[in-house]
């Protein structure tokens, strides 16, 4: 028989090309198709284009409407540090600062990676009525991102490769290909209309629509989850070598004060406990059976079994959470329903709160954990079984400016200094706890630049205490108003002028505003030491918890703190230092990674592609805190999920050790496991940099 290689050849060529129909080539570097904007300082490579930049933005005009998957070749220039990219697209090629809704475009390229990678943009459901009925949730059942634009897919102009804000790693980009993606590949419930598709959450808090492993389905998958742990926390106690405080027996012995302490042993900082061992803070925030509290104002179409008054199950209508509670009343939301202690309470029984306040304590010893972190039950932490840390927010008049996290309250005011030692006061019991660790003061402040401190004073009301001191200082260095006129080129009349005014001059002074911020920063910090100092002599001042901060107040923060903690959400440690010349013990007071294979809608502030991934990175960061010399805690955010439908600021977070139903997620306890049981030993023979 013979064979015609013409017609081979023209059959696959055929075939080739009806593979291809449905493909949109948006950008090729190798074939010179598509434009990357200027203002993605493109710069062009052997391969393709590196993008140094958060963002590298292609521009045209496509309808993507049938094309959503997208099938992308990038490269992660970094050598040392993972490059997290996500996909935005834009019917607005103009806009500088996109809201894409999709969430679950994220995907992450190891150091120096070079893939191929397909991702499913969310196909918008067939029903956009019911869609537009989603509120009160940082990410919805169909991927969209809260209070975010969803562009025309008909009228794309802008598609995104978005480098995560926890990533500063440059990448190549080589091609964006737009595939016609499958519309009967879809879940039924996508195109379910509103008679179908409400309520959506089943009566666990759950996402109805959606099967996953671990998934409680009845009152029955509760109780064998219970026997099972029990089984597994009893053939697997915890590690052997530590002593009442999860410290490390083989470790050494150090002075014993009857609290815990830092000392620097072998070039590393390491606490020592209340009995004199070697002691290293592996703990979880918000160990509290009330953590999927979620708002049913306007929502209870939602809920599919929310119970009716006097059902026993009514109850969770009134639990709180002590920490959030105030957060609720403020923003006037007058019914919620307590998903997560209502599981409890049908795993546990009657006596739910004690048997989970105890089986949390088994837990973490088991998994090898011996820290809980702030934000935490008291009813759980004062059982003095488990170390423990606590969190105040100092109250009192604020400075003006936009935050970006917490504001700022004035130092300088009275009322700063009595707010400190009320909390301290009130905090009785635990100022002169064994048990007790120590305090964070404040979270997350919005500290600004070097200049911005002086700055938010200005803006202030001329009756703030930190403004008036401002005036003060100018006064002495300037003398009479015409002395700052003629520094600031302003026209104040006298310095009543100078309080009245709330805009910042344009001539203003920058070693002013600089030395005034820095004033102001000292205040903060010096009046908190004072007050430990007299209320809690014992107990570790652990700093402020800095998410956005600048090397000047970490440096004064440094002068009085115990330890300067930050809430770190990155890959890992690896980059942690402080300012050249500041050597501190440090504490991590927030980090986790979340994915969107269980549970929740959203992956968290950090994504991974599911729970072995996630599962991996809680190893990863956590070995790389242990050979951070200067590290001495690490405290993950949180023991158990959020609300899949929100909590009181939309969060629903997939970033529980443990599921809405109290099931912990078996591939991260694993690894906690793996890495609470080589803890110390790893601490000891992590080289010094």
């Amino acid at each position: 028989m013979k064979v015609c290689i013409a017609h081979i050849c023209a059959a696959l060529a055929l075939s080739a090309s009806a593979a291809l129909a449905g493909e949109i080539v948006l950008f090729d570097a190798e074939s010179g198709t598509g434009k990357i904007s200027e203002s993605s300082r493109a710069q062009k490579t052997p391969d393709g284009y590196k993008i140094s930049q958060n963002r590298a933005k292609i521009i045209g005009e496509w309808d993507l409407s049938k094309n959503l998957d997208f099938e992308i070749e990038v490269k992660n220039l970094s050598e040392t540090s993972s490059c997290p990219l996500q996909i935005l697209l834009s019917d607005d090629e103009n806009v500088e600062k996109l809201k894409d809704p999709a969430l679950n475009t994220m995907f992450r390229l190891a150091p120096g990676e070079v893939r191929r990678a397909t991702i499913k943009y969310p196909r918008p459901p067939a029903h956009p009525e019911v869609a537009a009925k989603m509120a009160g949730m940082r990410a919805d059942p169909f991927g969209y991102a809260q209070n975010s634009k969803r562009p025309d897919l008909s009228k794309i102009r802008a598609v995104v490769l978005e480098r995560h804000w926890s990533s500063r790693s440059p990448f190549e980009i080589r091609s964006v290909r737009a595939l016609e993606h499958d519309p009967n590949g879809v879940p039924a419930w996508r195109n379910f209309g509103e008679a179908e598709f409400f309520p959506f959450i089943d009566k666990f808090g759950q996402f109805k629509f959606r099967d996953w492993p671990g998934k409680t389905h009845s009152e029955a998958d509760l109780e064998a989850a219970r026997l099972a742990e029990e089984k597994d926390l009893a053939a697997n106690p915890g590690p052997a070598d530590r002593d009442r405080f999860g410290g490390w027996t083989k470790g050494g012995k150090f002075k014993a004060t009857g609290h815990f302490r830092f000392e620097k042993v072998g070039g590393k900082w390491w606490m020592v406990d209340p009995d004199g061992n070697l002691f290293w803070s592996h703990g979880v925030v918000r160990v509290t059976p009330s953590s999927a509290i979620t708002p049913l104002d306007g929502r209870e179409f939602y809920f599919e079994s929310l119970p009716p008054q006097g059902d026993e199950f009514a109850l969770f209508y009134e639990t709180k959470d002590e920490l959030l509670a105030p957060y609720y009343e403020a923003r006037k939301i007058k019914k919620t329903y307590d998903f997560s202690a209502a599981n409890i309470f049908r795993k546990y029984g009657k006596n739910w709160r004690d048997a989970y306040a105890e089986t949390a304590h088994k837990r973490l010893k088991s998994w090898g954990l011996n820290t809980i972190a702030n934000s935490s039950d008291k009813d759980i932490f004062m059982r003095r079984k488990t170390p423990y840390v606590e969190r105040f927010e100092i109250k009192g008049p604020a400075l003006s400016g936009k935050a970006a996290w917490w504001p700022f309250r004035d130092p300088f005011d009275p009322a700063f200094r009595k707010n400190v030692a009320d909390n301290l006061k009130s905090r009785s019991g635990m100022t002169d706890d064994p048990w007790c660790i120590g305090f964070f003061v404040d979270n997350e402040i919005h500290w600004g630049d070097k200049f911005d401190l002086a700055r938010f004073t200005i803006m202030s009301p001329a009756s703030l205490a930190g403004k008036i001191r401002f005036k003060g200082e100018l006064e002495k260095k300037y003398g009479g108003i015409s002395g700052l006129n003629g520094a600031w080129g302003t026209k104040f009349a006298d310095w009543d002028a100078f309080l009245q005014n709330r805009e910042v001059p344009k001539g203003a002074d920058k070693k002013d505003l600089e030395d005034f911020t820095s004033l102001m920063a000292e205040e903060y910090f010096k009046v908190i030491r004072e007050e430990f100092d007299k209320f809690a002599p014992n107990k570790l001042y652990l700093g402020c918890r800095f998410a956005g901060s600048n090397e000047n107040v970490v440096r004064i923060g440094a002068k009085y703190c115990d330890a300067v903690s930050y809430n770190r959400y990155a890959d890992n440690l690896k980059k942690l230092k402080l300012p050249a010349g500041i050597d501190k013990p440090v504490m991590i007071g927030e980090w986790h990674f979340g994915a969107l294979d269980r549970g929740p809608f959203h992956p968290s502030l950090i994504k991974r592609e599911n729970q072995a991934d996630r599962a991996d990175s809680y190893y990863e960061y956590a070995k790389s805190a242990l050979e951070n010399p200067n590290v001495v805690g690490i405290h993950w955010h949180q023991f158990s999920d959020q609300a899949a439908t929100g909590r009181f600021d939309g969060e629903n977070f997939q970033v529980g050790l443990t599921d809405v139903c109290d099931t912990p997620y078996a591939e991260t306890i694993a690894k906690i496991r793996e890495i609470g049981r080589d803890l110390y030993r790893i601490r000891q023979a992590a080289p010094l940099p």
